[in-house]
């Protein structure tokens, strides 16, 4: 696998699509609870829809690579 495979590659977030608060606790593999935890104490960027909560997959990945998911 040569560099070019191992870039992810880079998607507007006008593109991205958002995603509920089960789908980042799965790709996160961690319970609800703890990304509920993390959206009270302004860990997690998110927004709210209503009553839900929406994510983009690619700034909860940044805040985890930044170490603000502890």
């Amino acid at each position: 696998m040569n560099s070019e495979d191992k870039k992810q590659e880079y998607i507007p977030a006008e593109m991205e699509k958002w995603v509920n608060l089960s789908d980042v606790a799965e790709h996160l593999s961690v319970s609800q609870d703890t990304v509920r935890a993390w959206i009270r104490d302004e860990k997690i960027p998110f927004c709210r829809a209503g009553k839900q909560y929406k994510f983009l997959l690619s700034e909860v990945n940044a805040a985890l690579r930044e170490g603000r998911l502890v």
